[in-house]
């Protein structure tokens, strides 16, 4: 993530776009490959970032809501899942979805339980979380370091899918828009939910405990800390 996202992210610069003073171009080469990243607001809290080789990704700004205890899910929205989640967004969760298709990604299906268990599926999804130490240090590692198993204690080895959550009818108001579901807090999970919008592609259950997944308090920043969560598609090659 460049720097001046990440400022951004942790509230520490305004958000705009960088600007440089016009010069001609040099070449089809040089105009085709941008030294600097490239950042667009998509909605509250949520960046698409255009990097300098042309890789895109999606920066949140979020923050840490809990540091102990077993977890149904690694993100939520601001508002709903806290206790469940290690940080929470003020987002909206189809804002998040729109910038992972215009990253590249493709949402594939949400877990199914029946009529026997089918894992979501989707774009791979790489997720960063980067915060400030101190006044002098800024850290960055895979969000997986913040999870492990809660049997072994083994850090998560699996990375996410988009499995792109669900829409469903209002049931008060069937004249209204379809609302999201990961909107009531299942952004991103590490128990399987059928209205996730990033989920496991694995066999995950808070209920069993050989399945399921706790917050690695020891390497957890303070609740409060503000966090970038940077999700990175893992866009297969075309042949």
């Amino acid at each position: 993530m460049s720097r001046s996202m990440l400022l951004i992210c942790l509230g520490l610069l305004p958000l705009g776009c960088e600007t440089k003073p016009q010069s001609p171009p040099i070449s089809k080469k040089k105009l085709e490959t941008p030294s600097t990243s490239k950042k667009v607001d998509v909605g509250p809290n949520i960046w698409l970032e255009v990097l300098p080789d042309g890789k895109r990704q999606v920066i949140i700004s979020a923050e840490v809501c809990l540091t102990e205890g077993t977890l149904e899910l690694f993100l939520t929205r601001k508002g709903t899942k806290e206790h469940e989640a290690i940080l929470a967004a003020d987002v909206d969760a189809r804002k998040i979805h729109e910038a992972l298709i215009l990253a590249g990604a493709t949402a594939g299906e949400p877990v199914r339980f029946a009529p026997k268990f089918l894992p979501p599926t989707g774009t791979r999804i790489e997720i960063d979380v980067t915060y400030r130490v101190n006044d002098d240090e800024v850290k960055t590692l895979r969000a997986n370091e913040w999870i492990r198993e809660n049997a072994t204690k083994a850090p998560l080895s699996s990375d996410w899918v988009f499995a792109g959550s669900v829409l469903a009818d209002d049931p008060f108001n069937p004249n209204a828009p379809k609302r999201y579901l990961a909107n009531e807090g299942d952004l991103i999970a590490v128990a399987n939910f059928e209205t996730a919008m990033l989920d496991l592609p694995i066999e995950s259950s808070k209920a069993d405990s050989s399945r399921g997944f706790e917050a690695w308090t020891e390497k957890l920043p303070p609740r409060g800390t503000k966090v970038a969560v940077t999700l990175r598609p893992i866009i297969a090659a075309k042949k």
